[in-house]
């Protein structure tokens, strides 16, 4: 069986003999670096999961699309399982980094651009992110597959309808949908974003809440990412619907964790990181609900 390493040593794209060195951080994939002369690269080894609705060929397309927009570093070759970007040397954000007011300064405005720039560079088929329909996928994945969580479910999928309603009607822009502070780069003149594994057409809101519950804002800083990208101080309608996203961005993570201690074959401990944002979410829905 070839392994990951073994492919992308083979890869036809190289000049000269390459030496894949593994790369830390993914948990949907695994990733290497390849130098190539005074070039380096980002290999990306990773097949469809649809049980995480991850198709490959959306995530190439968002990946082009945002290097077309000027979001991401250029894809240079991909082939069934596997994108090939260039190398983009600088500070993978914490979420201390992104809880920075500078650094938030500058990502607000990375996210609006995503959101109205990166429609017009997408280009062939595209997907839909609604996050209650990944939470209710996700509910009979676990209960086909007899998760430990199961006596869980009723209770989630409950709450997740009750999310639903509040969050309303919503506009449809195009998000990055996975705003883990590691998907954000600093190179010390600009900001990147990278892996655009669940884009595609959402609610603005997602992101402003994803961006959020998985960095840990506090209240202030809700407040102030809410003003600067909606350009005036949120009214108690918006921040009751971007409350209640954000409960389910926490919920749809612990879910994505339940599924992946089942299917993922990836070195990571998903049980922590399941109870982890099992309890992030449990916070948030009891402040939620006490607004």
């Amino acid at each position: 069986m070839t392994t990951a390493l073994e492919r992308v040593r083979n890869l036809p794209f190289w000049r000269q003999p390459a030496e894949p060195k593994p790369l830390g951080g993914g948990i949907t994939n695994v990733n290497f670096t390849v130098e190539q002369g005074a070039e380096k690269f980002v290999v990306r080894v990773g097949d469809d999961i649809p049980v995480h609705q991850v198709m490959r060929f959306n995530e190439r397309a968002a990946s082009e699309a945002a290097f077309r927009a000027g979001l991401s570093p250029e894809v240079v070759y991909a082939e069934p399982g596997i994108l090939v970007l260039r190398f983009i040397a600088g500070k993978t954000f914490t979420a201390a980094d992104v809880r920075d007011p500078q650094n938030l300064a500058r990502i607000v405005p990375l996210i609006r651009r995503i959101h109205t720039e990166m429609p017009r560079e997408v280009r062939g088929p595209a997907l839909v992110f609604w996050v209650f329909h990944v939470l209710r996928d996700y509910g009979h994945t676990l209960a086909d597959c007899n998760s430990r969580h199961l006596a869980r479910l009723p209770a989630l999928l409950a709450v997740a309808a009750q999310l639903e309603g509040q969050v309303g009607a919503v506009k449809m822009v195009y998000g990055h949908n996975d705003l883990l502070p590691g998907n954000l780069i600093d190179d010390g003149a600009r900001l990147w974003i990278i892996d655009w594994d669940y884009a595609g057409f959402n609610s603005p809101l997602f992101d402003l809440a994803n961006l959020s519950s998985n960095n840990e804002f506090d209240r202030a800083q809700e407040t102030w990412m809410l003003s600067a990208y909606f350009g005036s101080a949120p009214d108690a309608e918006l921040v009751h619907r971007y409350s209640a996203m954000k409960c389910a961005s926490l919920l749809r993570e612990a879910m994505w964790s339940m599924v992946s201690e089942i299917h993922s074959k990836l070195d990571f401990d998903y049980a922590t990181y399941t109870m982890d944002y099992l309890k992030r979410f449990e916070q948030a829905l009891a402040a939620h609900q006490s607004h």
